[in-house]
């Protein structure tokens, strides 16, 4: 695809960085950003709108984004990583622009997911078990209690949980790990790496 044909159709403040022609066609583009630049940014306003509550707000960040990508565009490159350096960046951007507003990320206000784990919690804090189990994780510190609920008792893949809590896939294998072991100790539970053999395994 040409430059210009990525310029045609839908008005740019609706896709894309937001800018007018005349401001986007200056910077000269190289193909491989331009690929990547479409390739990306649905994905990328996707994940600030949901953070920011707003089409607006997300298009404002992930046009400074862009810039940023496109003035690092050689070392991120080179570095062999694109496309984890440049969620970085994006991740980067969202937290500081949140954080200089002062506010939580609007799905944790209002979102449908907010909405999920506040409910996930308040059924689990009325529940009773004879194990203890819904209690226990209607105790877990809050993260863990995030990736807990959203990984196993809603289902959502490792990659989904890592999109709306803002945070890596490892972070939230670490945060999984953590918590199932709170729960584990919390229900007096065996650890798993000490299982006992069933009947008939071994002699």
């Amino acid at each position: 695809m040409s430059h210009d044909d990525a310029l045609e159709g839908d008005p740019p403040s609706e896709y894309g960085l937001g800018l007018s022609q005349s401001m986007f066609v200056p910077l000269d583009l190289p193909l491989d950003f331009e690929a990547f630049y479409l390739g990306h940014q649905t994905a990328f306003h996707a994940y600030a709108e949901v953070h920011f509550g707003t089409r607006a707000a997300a298009e404002e960040v992930i046009h400074e984004v862009f810039l940023e990508i496109h003035a690092g565009w050689t070392e991120l490159l080179s570095a062999g990583n694109l496309e984890q350096g440049a969620w970085a960046i994006v991740r980067r951007a969202v937290h500081d622009r949140l954080e200089l507003e002062g506010r939580a990320p609007a799905f944790v206000i209002n979102g449908p997911i907010a909405q999920a784990l506040a409910a996930t919690r308040d059924k689990l804090q009325k529940m009773e078990s004879t194990s203890g189990l819904y209690e226990a994780i209607a105790e877990l510190p809050n993260r863990q209690f995030e990736v807990i609920v959203l990984r196993y008792l809603l289902g959502y893949p490792t990659t989904k949980v890592a999109w709306f809590v803002g945070i890596d896939e490892r972070t939230v294998g670490h945060h999984l790990r953590r918590g199932k072991e709170r729960l584990r100790i919390k229900l007096g539970l065996p650890d798993d790496r000490k299982k006992p053999k069933k009947k008939g395994e071994g002699t």
